[in-house]
């Protein structure tokens, strides 16, 4: 095996009587002085992972495909863990014991086989001190590597029916081939990428981490001690001690989190400089007359959201705004506010859905919220007739139309707006950064229109600085006066008979309801099949004695239009649907929630769901049906049960499902930490976006040469795509 640090012909090697990554001694003047100087060269590590000896084009596909191409890919994919290895005989470990043996292949090149929902893989393996039968779950592609005679190092557990796997790897010179450090790094492999060979390859490679960018400002890393970015990364993959590992990642983690924020803040300030937008001015007295007619109050969130609207609007820069709200907050009186703004100051305004019936729903909730007002406003759609289309876009080109709302239509090349203001982009995390980036270019030429994101998703506060960090963020937590709230219960199968006659009474009582069937895959043909087979057993069975509704996303829309109307009108008692009832429907009268298939669906989603019941004057229940809920979707159910605050929900949906999947799809091109983990190191999180804001006050650019390569390494870090969750 290649000796730790060896690196490519020509480079450089670690100078005879360093110190070690995290030593207590300190250098004394004389050392300092007689210290040879090191130049980082950045470009010795974008070289070919095929710099390395032994890495041939095959091995170099693996690791491609895998996302290792260059040497300092390498040297970013970090242990996932390391294991204080000792070797053990296997005669010596006892039932219940974890320990790492190495075994020979005794039986035959074993088949996988399926036991319920697992995939199991199971061989005879022995030494001299006795054998057992290894098991691996979930890994068929094991099954082609345990070739009898085979040589095996594997970490796992002794259990009363034999040895099971958690982590392996083929060697071939026996006990003399493994590293005699029992402080070993494991890597994230893959079924072509063996863990020790990616050991193998950081062995080599790390000898190069001195050549990394620098990316904290020498001050700031003195003044917090922090190492080199080069030896932080060497240390990382190859501690020596426990205590250098936890220096090491921490150091690394705040660098990750610090640049990224680096970069956030750069590209905020660099859009708001690119383009100016309209000055609104206050408000006047058309949208303080509009606030008088609403027949609620706003809410003090509702208030101060509308004070943040206000600077926005009046700034001379470009809104870039994110409203998140609380299920039932009146996310939608906000957006109002912001486009009657834009009407006051004779500029136009456009709201963009993602979804027809979602477009459709808030036009009805403008229609009402409007009235008042006597505001003219459109509705656009894949499906708006031809004529009504023609009339609605020459408006809008006029500037006779002030207000649309509408789908992706909106964003096609045949519209055209006069003086276009304030655009509104409603779940605009369901939009791709084209889409959104097309409605911007239709403003004004010279100036960029203001620009309010919404979400019904409670964004946990990790995230929000991420994913959504160069936006300006308003969060509406207040529910308005008068919302019950909504209890939750997990219903096991067995209480299904007893569930039903509970949602009978209610509708007894003059109540309404609705039965959330769950997409059974990607295709909505499928989930509308569901739906509709759901509508008629209810008609036939639990529900024969009243008037049973359906709405999925395949009917067309004049139908989910006429669905929604009846039901609404509580012409219908029971609505049947799929997710296109997830925001927007707003009817008092519905009490009832009955979800299918619950642990289908993620803890936002669900939360979402339950909250079109409880917005009327009578207390509300969501009842979840789980039929095949494993261990992970069960605790998601729980959190649901237990807790109504949408924020602490997204907060738990974060620890369940990670950053990347918290708004049910991860966002392109936002961030994956190579060692960051939200929400655990939320407290680095917040310290770095103090330390750039304290810079950008004190430099007032992040470009200043006091600061360094900060943003080239933060571009090296990330790149240029990261994050880019609006138009630059």
């Amino acid at each position: 095996m290649a000796a730790r640090g060896a690196v490519a012909a020509g480079a450089e090697r670690p100078l005879a009587g360093e110190r070690r990554f995290a030593a207590k001694e300190t250098w004394d003047e004389r050392e300092l002085r007689e210290a040879p100087l090191h130049w980082p060269r950045p470009s010795a590590l974008d070289v070919s992972i095929r710099a390395l000896p032994g890495v041939g084009p095959k091995l170099a596909e693996a690791a491609a495909e895998a996302g290792i191409e260059t040497v300092w890919d390498l040297l970013l994919r970090f242990p996932h863990r390391h294991r204080n290895r000792q070797l053990r005989p296997l005669g010596s470990l006892r039932t219940g014991e974890t320990g790492t043996v190495l075994v020979e292949v005794l039986g035959s090149k074993p088949r996988p086989f399926r036991k319920r929902r697992l995939t199991i893989v199971g061989v005879k393996v022995g030494d001299e001190s006795g054998s057992v039968r290894a098991t691996w779950f979930n890994q068929p592609w094991v099954a082609e590597k345990l070739e009898p005679g085979a040589e095996l190092l594997l970490t796992g557990k002794l259990t009363g029916k034999g040895f099971t796997v958690n982590e392996w790897e083929l060697v071939s010179g026996g006990a003399g081939e493994i590293d005699d450090s029992s402080f070993v790094p494991v890597h994230a492999a893959t079924e072509a990428l063996r863990p020790q060979r990616i050991r193998e390859w950081a062995e080599q490679a790390v000898g190069l981490a001195r050549n990394a960018v620098e990316g904290l400002p020498a001050e700031l890393r003195a003044r917090r001690r922090l190492a080199a970015a080069g030896d932080a990364i060497a240390a990382a993959h190859f501690p020596e001690s426990e205590e250098d590992l936890a220096a090491a990642r921490e150091r690394l983690a705040f660098e990750e989190l610090f640049l990224h924020q680096a970069l956030l803040a750069s590209r905020k300030r660099s859009r708001r400089a690119a383009r100016p937008a309209p000055r609104l001015g206050p408000p006047g007295e058309r949208v303080t007359g509009w606030l008088s007619t609403l027949p609620f109050a706003p809410t003090d969130d509702q208030r101060g959201a509308f004070a943040d609207l206000d600077a926005d609007l009046d700034s001379g820069e470009p809104m870039a705004r994110l409203l998140m709200g609380e299920v039932g907050s009146g996310k939608t009186v906000v957006a109002v506010y912001a486009m009657l703004r834009a009407l006051e100051a004779g500029y136009q305004a456009a709201l963009m859905a993602p979804t027809e019936t979602l477009a459709e729903q808030h036009a009805i909730t403008l229609g009402r919220l409007l009235a008042a007002d006597a505001t003219p406003f459109a509705l656009l759609t894949g499906a708006t007739p031809a004529r009504q289309r023609r009339e609605a876009l020459g408006r809008l080109a006029s500037g006779e139309l002030g207000l649309i709302v509408g789908t992706h239509a909106l964003i096609e090349p045949t519209v055209e707006f006069a003086r276009l203001g304030v655009v509104v982009v409603d779940e605009q995390h369901r939009f791709g950064v084209e889409q959104r980036r097309a409605l911007d270019a239709k403003g004004v030429e010279g100036l960029a229109p203001h620009v309010l994101h919404m979400t019904a998703t409670p964004i946990p506060r990790t995230l929000s600085l991420t994913a959504y960090g160069d936006l300006d963020t308003t969060a509406l937590h207040e529910l308005p006066a008068g919302r019950q709230p909504i209890e939750t219960r997990l219903v096991e199968e067995e209480q299904r008979g007893e569930a039903f006659e509970f949602m009978r009474r209610r509708l007894r009582e003059g109540r309404q309801a609705y039965v959330v069937c769950p997409l059974v895959s990607e295709s909505e043909k499928v989930a509308g099949r569901a739906a509709e087979a759901e509508a008629e057993r209810l008609r036939a069975g639990e529900l024969r004695d009243f008037r049973v509704g359906l709405l999925h996303g395949q009917m067309r829309s004049e139908e989910k239009a006429e669905a929604m109307r009846a039901f609404a009108a509580g012409e219908t008692d029971v609505l049947v649907a799929t997710t296109v009832i997830e925001v927007g429907i707003d009817v008092g009268n519905a009490t009832v929630m009955v979800i299918e298939g619950a642990e289908r669906f993620g803890v936002s989603q669900l939360h979402q769901l339950r909250g079109r019941v409880g917005r009327g004057e009578h207390p509300s229940q969501c009842l979840l049906f789980a039929a095949e809920a494993g261990e992970l979707a069960r605790r998601r159910l729980q959190a649901v049960e237990g807790q109504s605050d949408g924020f602490k929900l997204a907060e738990v949906d974060l620890v369940l499902r990670g950053e990347g999947e918290i708004l049910g799809t991860r966002q392109s091109g936002q961030a994956r930490f190579a060692v960051a983990e939200l929400p655990d190191d939320e407290a680095l999180l917040l310290a770095a976006k103090d330390e750039v804001l304290a810079l950008l006050d004190r430099y007032g650019s992040l470009e200043d040469a006091a600061l360094g390569p900060l943003l080239e390494a933060a571009r090296r870090r990330f790149g240029a795509g990261v994050a880019d969750p609006i138009p630059l």
